[in-house]
């Protein structure tokens, strides 16, 4: 069976909206991330564990609100308290991470095919969010996350860059192509490309 994508019908390569006449540097980029590996690791309330024991590929998980914990292959982003979701390029990392977080203390849940992933990157990309969020992107900087909605659609984003903007937005798959079409109309205005 051939994995598609969420976005494989309607993520067009291209450039669109305000795009003409404006140097390829001052656009906006936005592609859909693929072939990740997306796991919701939840602590139960009567662990006893401790979680300056807990470490994924080198990163120890951090229980403070709108954090990410990262290396260069493995991203986690604090969902809620003791509630953390993973983002990896390592594919192969799920089977170090069920032989750690035992069912006695953890719920582990693979969320890969579950989600679509948009990364939108360029110095207007704070406009973008802020015009269907609610959430004050004038304080959302680097290495931190959100859990909010944008035009009703539910969310989560992680800066992964800052100079320029570099943002990854994760939603469920169900909502994926009309997340996309919210994400670029707000775009038209700034003019983009889509990778």
């Amino acid at each position: 069976m051939t994995h598609l994508s969420p976005l494989h019908n309607i993520h067009i390569t291209g450039s669109y909206g305000n795009y003409e006449d404006k140097d390829e540097k001052n656009l906006l980029k936005i592609s859909e991330v693929k072939n990740l590996l997306i796991v919701q690791l939840v602590q139960y309330k009567n662990s006893l564990l401790k979680l300056d024991d807990l470490e994924i590929d080198n990163i120890k998980l951090k229980n403070e609100t709108q954090s990410v914990a990262y290396n260069q292959n493995t991203r986690i982003l604090w969902n809620s308290p003791k509630n953390w979701l993973l983002i990896s390029s390592n594919k192969d990392l799920i089977k170090k991470i069920n032989e750690k977080f035992k069912e006695s203390d953890f719920a582990v849940t693979d969320l890969s095919h579950s989600r679509t992933v948009i990364e939108i990157d360029g110095n207007n990309v704070k406009e973008v969010l802020k015009k269907g969020c609610p959430f004050d992107f004038n304080s959302f900087s680097l290495n931190s996350c959100i859990n909010s909605i944008y035009n009703g659609i539910a969310f989560t984003a992680d800066m992964i860059e800052d100079n320029p903007y570099k943002i990854r937005l994760f939603t469920l798959r169900s909502f994926g192509e009309s997340f996309y079409h919210s994400i670029t109309d707000a775009s038209l205005e700034f003019g983009y490309q889509a990778i």
